[in-house]
């Protein structure tokens, strides 16, 4: 089969960002994302085009446009963020960013009432109900399709970097779970989730991988490919889709700054002829796996001998190498901005230290993510 990789500006950026409902008074999640859509839409009655539904009624999408600046893209959100905090206030609800409820229970969470949500609980049952989670999708554009595959496969080197620095889910079910990203290992046991195959190298690689999964009922569109780090033809982008969901809109635009930087560097070294460097499949699932465990504290495997490192030593070091690709993209306070998450462990260790200050009271924990969301963003 043939699928097009739609036409897109190079290193044009995009980020979808998935935010929970809760109760305003006892910070549970809130089932009232119809509601709250509803009340959002137009004056002509059409449904708000950057706010909108996802798997559960507890949950909303907040979907920028097409820039070329991390910092415009992020504004956009946050004003969206303003706009969803206005209506949800009218119903004692209040969204909160992470990438799981500290508490709530996966069990009382009803789906939205689309036919492909429904099609994928009947298919995935216990695994597809336990989707309680939260995510950021960061599309960046690509001007060629034959980088897209090279770019995924680059772009695992980094992995542990990115999700250590979002890393927000350590309590799942009112349980400390003992990882950072509870989420990201939750996500992967979806049918199509999970690591790209390293077999798939080249764009016709891709095509047949997509053919052989829809011949065999697999998937009923390429969209239901789900790959941790996967090319977007809809977009002609790369999509990195397995941080969690960011506490704060600063937070969400340092690590949209860093996948930025990264794929704009990949795309100019196959510019330039080189061959990107890779790490063996078995030390990138290990690296997925230590930075979901041990967030910022992880120590990571850095290249194909096995040399390790401090996962927090070696972002500062890439926060440095890229820093002339940031000036050129225009976001280098955002990439600096960093160091900030490394200095205090990032979204699971405050909840955490939220947690042991209140004698493990995680409506507390709730409380302070509900601040975190409504900060403004400073100036970059």
């Amino acid at each position: 089969m043939t699928i097009e990789f739609a036409q897109s500006a190079r290193s044009s950026i995009g980020i979808e960002w998935e935010l929970a409902l809760v109760d305003q008074k006892t910070g549970e999640l809130a089932n009232a994302a119809g509601d709250v859509l509803r009340d959002l839409r137009r004056a002509d009655g059409k449904d708000h085009p950057q706010i909108v539904s996802e798997l559960l009624q507890n949950t909303v999408e907040l979907v920028s446009g097409v820039h070329t600046r991390v910092s415009d893209a992020v504004t956009e959100l946050s004003r969206l963020l303003d706009d969803l905090r206005t209506i949800a206030a009218a119903r004692n609800v209040v969204p909160i960013a992470s990438g799981t409820h500290p508490f709530g229970q996966w069990f009382d969470q009803p789906v939205t009432d689309k036919e492909r949500y429904h099609k994928l609980i009947e298919r995935t049952q216990w695994w597809g109900r336990n989707m309680l989670i939260w995510g950021v999708h960061v599309h960046v554009g690509l001007d060629d399709v034959d980088k897209a595959l090279p770019i995924v496969a680059g772009m695992l080197r980094f992995f542990p970097h990115l999700l250590a620095l979002s890393a927000s889910s350590p309590f799942w079910g009112g349980v400390d779970t003992g990882y950072a990203s509870n989420r990201s290992l939750m996500f992967q046991q979806l049918p199509t989730a999970g690591l790209p195959y390293e077999q798939i190298r080249t764009w016709s690689d891709y095509e047949r991988y997509v053919d052989d999964e829809l011949s065999t009922g697999i998937i009923e569109d390429q969209t239901e490919v789900r790959w941790d780090v996967r090319p977007s033809a809809t977009w002609g982008t790369v999509e990195v889709r397995f941080c969690d969901s960011t506490s704060t809109a600063a937070e969400l635009a340092g690590i949209a700054a860093l996948v930025h930087c990264l794929v704009d560097d990949l795309a100019q070294r196959l510019d330039d002829g080189e061959s990107l460097a890779e790490l063996p499949p078995w030390f990138v699932r290990e690296n997925k796996w230590r930075a979901a465990r041990y967030g910022l504290d992880a120590t990571i495997i850095i290249d194909s001998e096995g040399r390790q490192r401090s996962v927090a030593d070696d972002i500062a070091a890439l926060i440095a190498r890229l820093e002339p690709v940031s000036h050129r993209l225009g976001c280098a306070a955002e990439l600096s901005s960093l160091h900030g998450i490394i200095a205090d462990g990032g979204s699971s260790a405050r909840q955490r230290k939220a947690a042991a200050e209140s004698n493990g009271d995680l409506t507390v924990v709730v409380a302070q993510l509900a601040r975190e969301l409504g900060q403004r963003p400073r100036n970059f």
